[in-house]
């Protein structure tokens, strides 16, 4: 059977060389190159959704490979799709990097410029291995999705659209059902989830900041055990060490967290740092809120647009949440979902403030009246999200004040 081999390589150059040679290589199989990492983990989550036997053997990741750094990208394939061997091709083999490489997870290194007897030996080491990992696996019909949890970024179009309310929510219905779940405050410089939950802790996420391996240990010492169950890892309370947290840490920290729960949401809120975009990059689902007026929907739309210029996000991978929604505005959601591009949540969370006034002031936001129609309507849409272990006949649209537009779209009407 032949070994495919998937390249990820971003210089057009280095594409043609790269691939020109592993055609070369005895029972290979090249597959159309990626350019980007971003292109890479989609190009694999949708192929291991199918099945393991459908992920590429060996995934080639160049130096120069971006907007994710070649290591961090290696290390995010070693965790999430841990059938696949990961070759580092780069013009620096020194030790220093072997040991980097090697410990980000990846099965081999290969120096520039490439050897084809180098190639061809590591290859076949990496094939192997594969192979066997594979079979030690099995080759059931289950779907395999990689390790880890589920990880769901909540970003807010502006400010005060209700993006850390809508992010507890899911936290809290993803627990209740019997998931074991983290809620991550990424909103380094504004943080309110502590509030939102009257919570007092001294750790927080800039603890995990300058640790390069993140043991179980010290990822326990630094979450919170709330009440309800949910683990929460809390925003810095002096703001300005949000900058401690760059985007390389955030990977880590989201990729230690997906180890070790099952679903993991983050309140990215509305300033879009380092941080909070390699967590959008890295989540299974990214939701954006946003209000039904001008002036949200139109930050809604520059928000998509520049996630998708930086590379963070593609705006069809993207879900819009229409919240504080009423029937009688003329900003509904087909036509939030016409100018932003996106997919819109079949779910709208309907405004009724008044319902959940008494919870904020209170910071008992978790104590929240279950015949809220608010937090009905974001159940709800957690179950549409695949958040919840809901019994059957549990999901209808997310109770009172959900309202669907899922048939009005299959119907042609947007």
């Amino acid at each position: 059977m032949p070994t495919r081999i998937l390249p990820a390589v971003g210089d057009a150059d280095a594409v043609r060389s790269i691939t020109t040679l592993l055609s070369q290589l005895p029972d290979a199989e090249p597959v159309s190159p990626v350019a980007d990492s971003t292109q890479l983990i989609d190009t694999l989550a949708r192929l291991a959704a199918e099945s393991v036997d459908e992920l590429p053997e060996i995934v080639v990741v160049h130096e120069r490979i971006g907007p994710v750094p070649a290591l961090e990208l290696v290390r995010e394939v070693a965790l999430r799709f841990p059938a696949v061997g990961v070759i580092l091709v780069t013009s620096d083999a020194s030790p220093g990097l072997f040991s980097a490489a090697m410990d980000a997870g990846a099965r081999g290194l290969v120096a520039l410029p490439l050897s084809y007897e180098e190639l061809v030996s590591r290859v076949q080491a990496v094939a192997q291995w594969s192979v066997g990992v594979r079979r030690h696996l099995g080759h059931g019909g289950d779907v395999f999705s990689g390790v880890g949890g589920r990880v769901v970024t909540v970003s807010g179009a502006k400010g005060g659209v209700g993006a850390t309310l809508a992010a507890i929510q899911l936290a809290l219905a993803a627990q209740a059902s019997g998931h074991s779940t983290a809620l991550v405050d990424m909103d380094l410089q504004a943080g309110d989830v502590a509030s939102y939950l009257d919570v007092q802790f001294r750790r927080s996420v800039v603890d995990l900041a300058a640790i390069t391996d993140i043991s179980p240990r010290v990822l326990a010492d630094a979450v919170f055990r709330h009440d309800t169950g949910v683990a929460l890892l809390l925003a810095p309370g002096e703001g300005e060490r949000g900058e401690e947290v760059t985007d390389r840490a955030a990977r880590q920290i989201v990729s230690a967290l997906r180890s070790r729960y099952e679903v993991v949401v983050l309140d990215c809120g509305a300033q879009m740092s380092g941080a909070a975009a390699a967590a959008v990059e890295m989540a299974d689902t990214a939701l954006l809120l946003t209000t039904p007026d001008v002036v949200a929907v139109r930050a809604a739309k520059r928000t998509v647009r520049m996630w998708d210029r930086l590379q963070i996000r593609k705006a069809e991978e993207t879900t819009v949440v229409v919240n504080r929604h009423t029937r009688g505005t003329e900003i509904q959601p087909p036509l939030v979902q016409r100018i932003t591009g996106t997919a819109v949540a079949g779910t709208a969370i309907p405004a009724n403030f008044k319902e959940l006034q008494g919870a904020v002031d209170a910071g008992r936001i978790h104590e929240l009246d279950g015949r809220s129609v608010v937090k009905q309507a974001l159940w709800g849409l957690a179950g549409e999200l695949g958040l919840v272990k809901a019994p059957d006949g549990a999901q209808k649209g997310g109770g009172r004040g959900a309202v669907s537009f899922r048939r009005r779209r299959e119907a042609g009407g947007g």
